[in-house]
Formats: C-alpha cells, sequence, structure tokens
C-alpha cells in the first residue's frame, strides 16, 4: 500500500516541489514529499512558484532537500525525473532502486525511453512553461493509478 511517495530531480527547486504539490492535491491519505540528489539550500524557483500559484498550488514557503537514505527508506515510492536519476540512486543506494519509478512514465505521448521530464533551471520561460505542463500531466495521471488502485502497487 502506497502511504509515502518521495518525490527527486537533481536541485529540489524546480520540478520535483511542483510535482509533490500536485500529487498531493487529490491524495488525502497519501504523503507526499521531495528532495534534491544535489540540492543546495533555498526556495523553489521563482518561474515555478508563480505557475503553480496560477494554478492553485502553494509552494512558496517550499526549502530545497537533499535526498538521504532515511528519506528513500521511508517512503514507498520514489519517482524520479530522468532515468539517469533513477541510476544514481540504483548505484547509491541498490536497495531503492525496485520502489524508484519513472514520474513521467505514464506519459503515453513518448515511448518509454523518451519519458524524461527535462531541468527547466536557467532555461528559458518557454522551456519552464513547457516542462510545468509535462509535470501537471504525469501529475494527474500518477493521481489516476493511485486513485484507481487504492494505493495498492501495480506497476
Amino acid at each position: 500500500m502506497t502511504k509515502r511517495i518521495l518525490v527527486v530531480c537533481t536541485g529540489n527547486i524546480c520540478r520535483s516541489p511542483v510535482a509533490a504539490a500536485m500529487l498531493q492535491q487529490g491524495l488525502v491519505d497519501i504523503e507526499v514529499m521531495s528532495a534534491g540528489l544535489a540540492a543546495g539550500q533555498g526556495g523553489a524557483d521563482p518561474r515555478i512558484v508563480a505557475l503553480a500559484q496560477a494554478d492553485g498550488y502553494d509552494i512558496s514557503q517550499h526549502q530545497a532537500q537533499p535526498v538521504d537514505r532515511n528519506l528513500l527508506a521511508n517512503a514507498d515510492l520514489v519517482l524520479v525525473m530522468s532515468a539517469k536519476q533513477r541510476q544514481l540512486i540504483a548505484r547509491t543506494w541498490p536497495d531503492m532502486l525496485s520502489k524508484t519509478l519513472l514520474f513521467g512514465m505514464w506519459r503515453t505521448d513518448k515511448p518509454m525511453n523518451e519519458r524524461d521530464i527535462p531541468d527547466p533551471y536557467q532555461r528559458s520561460d518557454e522551456v519552464c512553461q513547457l516542462v510545468y505542463d509535462t509535470i501537471k500531466t504525469a501529475s494527474f495521471a500518477w493521481r489516476e493509478k493511485l486513485k484507481n488502485t487504492g494505493g495498492k502497487s501495480v506497476w
């Protein structure tokens, strides 16, 4: 049964905080957190904060945090933004690989090997919007999967 989800990206300032907020909305029995594989300190990217706020998600108080063994161990499901991030988790914490999946895995508009969600950090506003929209679509797909399975792992 999925009770805790950890969403992971690189810096924990663009993709994973907004993805966690989107997933959390509508999943009342599941706790969703986020972290970054190379997280420093600071809040979410202001452009992502603004896009999220326009959609009713408040990530203005988010503070980046690094992924660690404890966060991974306490999660029932770990969602990463890229295959490379999944490989990094596999190398660093091999016992966590079985519960680590791609956040974009349910995207039907792309073949499986192209379902990474690119990092918008220091990219154009257009790229930022595109990534935000992709995260939104992927979040809705995950929420539906989790609701339809009652939180049971079927992936």
